[in-house]
């Protein structure tokens, strides 16, 4: 009797189940609206390109071909473009990282004299910049043209990114920074041994913040570099895709150019996408869990 008892009380109504019903259904569909566009996009890419023609639904690939990823992955310069893409962001987001904590540690100390000051000309930046022409004669001036550097330096700190790692910082317990300041821990140390250890989610988030924006930014490449051996990843598959676009000598940069020949321009685009967002699906899911939390923590002033 108890346990029938047990069993009514946990069992749901009717009106219940429908809104489980309901709620399935629709988380159901977000799924399937959010994966099928990058399943399109990897189903297209693997379909043999005059079979891919007719358009339509891609569920599985269509008279299933590998040749847009062998001629893709056959160039050198793919490899090259790798490498400069993961420097660039493995290098930027350690340097970014280390700037910003330096500059929001000192902003979130309540005994840190100008803070305002110092805090309305970093927020001034979020409002205005210098522009394009200026910015170009700042880097010409400064010998970073065809450097790699150039890819790290002028963007090294987000002021919006700045102020949300300040923020985390500002929830912190000051008597636990007092208590190290007691022991004789000068500001360094209790920056890099008590307050960044703490503050590993908001760091987490600003890490991925960072690293997604480096490796999909190809405009310094644009704009500063002309050295093939430091081309991006993604200004090279931006120049395959304007190249199918325009049919002129179609995919001349792939290695085996009659092969490439055959490819339709949407196959080669397919292809480009999903080499280039590989690295950042392989990433995310471990940063995932931090993001939310990170940006929450930081958005509120403690």
């Amino acid at each position: 009797m108890a346990s029938k008892r047990y069993r009514k009380l946990g069992a749901a109504t009717g009106g219940e189940r429908v809104g489980q019903i309901i709620n399935g259904i629709f988380l159901g569909l977000m799924v399937v609206i959010t994966i099928y566009p990058f399943w399109h996009v990897v189903m297209y890419s693997l379909s043999d390109s005059h079979a891919s023609m007719s358009g339509g639904i891609f569920l599985w690939p269509r008279e299933f071909s590998l040749l847009s990823y062998q001629q893709l992955l056959s160039t050198k310069q793919l490899y090259i473009c790798y490498r400069n893409s993961l420097l660039k962001t493995l290098i930027g987001t350690g340097v970014s990282l280390l700037l910003t904590a330096l500059t929001a540690y000192p902003l979130s100390l309540p005994r840190f004299k100008g803070r305002g000051f110092f805090s309305l000309m970093i927020f001034f930046t979020m409002l205005f910049n210098g522009g394009m022409i200026p910015t170009y004669l700042l880097i010409r001036d400064l010998h970073m043209l065809d450097t790699f550097w150039v890819y790290v330096l002028p963007a090294a700190m987000s002021a919006y990114n700045m102020f949300i790692l300040r923020n985390f910082f500002q929830s912190i317990p000051p008597s636990l920074e007092e208590s190290a300041l007691l022991d004789g821990a000068n500001p360094f140390q209790v920056l890099f041994h008590l307050v960044l250890p703490l503050s590993g989610p908001a760091l987490a988030a600003l890490a991925m913040f960072y690293g997604v924006a480096l490796w999909n930014g190809y405009m310094d490449n644009v704009l500063y570099v002309n050295d093939s051996n430091l081309q991006l990843l993604q200004n090279f598959l931006r120049q395959l895709i304007a190249a199918a676009g325009a049919k002129s000598g179609t995919v001349s940069e792939m290695a085996d150019v009659s092969a490439a020949s055959r490819l339709t321009e949407e196959t080669v685009k397919m292809t480009v996408i999903t080499v280039s967002v590989i690295p950042v699906l392989i990433v995310y899911p471990f940063l995932q869990k931090y993001y939310t939390k990170g940006v929450m923590v930081g958005s509120v002033k403690g």
